[in-house]
């Protein structure tokens, strides 16, 4: 009987430590599209780095290797593109809202 009584109490506790929520969250930062860009831009050139020291290394025939190169160059060319275009749209709003403020 006092061996039934622990486990449920046990079981109890385990579901109430596993299922509570607390009346705060912490949440991480907020993502944006540029940060996930910039995240993004490090991954394509390690992996740019990666296959760099394979092909050296001997564990990739030349035609792989320029096939996944040009791939991974037009995708970082792609994203740095779109990061330019974003900072351009964010430095063209910061100069509106600052010449609408002065106009007032």
């Amino acid at each position: 009987m006092t061996a039934l009584l622990f486990c449920a109490m046990l079981t109890i506790a385990a579901l109430l430590y596993i299922f509570y929520l607390p009346g705060t969250l912490r949440l991480g930062p907020e993502k944006t599209r540029l940060s996930y860009l910039r995240e993004r831009k490090d991954a394509v050139y390690e992996n740019l780095r990666d296959l760099n020291f394979d092909y050296k290394a001997g564990k990739l025939p030349e035609a792989d290797y320029q096939s996944m190169k040009s791939s991974l160059e037009e995708e970082a060319a792609s994203i740095l593109s779109e990061m330019e275009r974003i900072q351009q749209n964010a430095a063209l709003r910061a100069t509106k809202i600052k010449t609408t403020r002065t106009i007032r």
